[in-house]
């Protein structure tokens, strides 16, 4: 465990350090990631390669019979899953089973990983129903999402002791995650989730979602930052991850702008989300 210096205060270059320290992100992921920019995947290799795992198996066939989808008929195998909910929506299954891997459930006191995990999975889904009524990306938006926390789990999983001076200094003071990891630690989930994101060379628009999204201010019309920042914001209000003492960060009025939608569209948002939530979850995080 890395120990701060001057108190509780990291220096950017520790969590760099600890970041570049990680290993690389298991090859059928890093596939899966790089083909959200390419037109010719090559679908037999990806099957084959989810197919020679139980796990991952098991998970993309639920996902592909879950609500999320709502095809009319069973999907019984792996080649069925790739060729009727696409290579991007086994990438969701794949992605998130690594990286609950890489940040396992950790012994932080205030700080309940599985609702983390919960959270940035509710954040991923609200993000994909919001693209779908804006007409952009659904995948796109479902895995920056899906990420838009991943910063979190660095400080929290390699900077322990740190991390739980965060959380007292937030319980202290009732101020959102992001003023305590400043005033604490001088370094915030985002800017080491950007740090992650670039390490793994994930696309250009997922590392922008990641660094925006908190102030998704000067982004571009219906920027993933945009949507990451509402879904966010729309999930906490829901009180889909059940955390304890959750607060509804300050909604940016560039992005409520930005997306445009009427009151009756986000009540069906609301609906679907909600919806949808509890059986992705469960698939994901293997929690039935």
């Amino acid at each position: 465990m890395t120990s701060a210096t001057n108190g509780h205060l990291l220096h950017f270059d520790q969590v760099l350090r600890q970041i570049r320290d990680l290993p690389v992100l298991p090859p059928i992921v890093q596939d899966l990631m790089k083909s959200i920019t390419r037109e010719d995947v090559d679908i037999q290799l990806i099957t084959r390669k989810v197919s020679q795992d139980q796990s991952l198996s098991g998970k993309t066939l639920r996902f592909a019979n879950s609500s999320f989808y709502g095809l009319q008929s069973r999907v019984t195998t792996i080649q069925q899953a790739v060729t009727l909910i696409g290579v991007d929506a086994v990438k969701h299954v794949v992605t998130t089973s690594a990286l609950t891997g890489y940040f396992p459930a950790g012994h932080v006191n205030g700080l309940d990983f599985t609702a983390l995990w919960r959270h940035s999975i509710a954040t991923a889904v609200c993000a994909r129903v919001l693209a779908r009524h804006l007409h952009v990306n659904q995948d796109y938006a479902f895995t920056a999402g899906l990420l838009h926390d991943i910063g979190r789990l660095v400080l929290a999983t390699y900077f322990r002791r740190e991390y739980e001076a965060v959380i007292t200094y937030r319980d202290e003071h009732d101020c959102h995650w992001i003023e305590a990891e400043q005033a604490v630690l001088g370094v915030t989930y985002v800017t080491a989730g950007v740090a992650l994101a670039t390490h793994w060379n994930f696309s250009e628009s997922i590392r922008n979602a990641i660094a925006g999204h908190y102030r998704p201010e000067n982004q571009k019309v219906h920027s993933l930052a945009s949507i990451v920042h509402i879904a966010n914001a729309v999930v906490r209000a829901l009180d889909l991850s059940q955390q304890p003492d959750d607060r509804v960060p300050p909604v940016s009025a560039t992005a409520w702008d930005d997306l445009g939608l009427s009151e009756e569209t986000y009540m069906h948002v609301f609906h679907e989300t909600e919806m949808m939530y509890e059986e992705v979850s469960r698939v994901l995080l293997n929690d039935a």
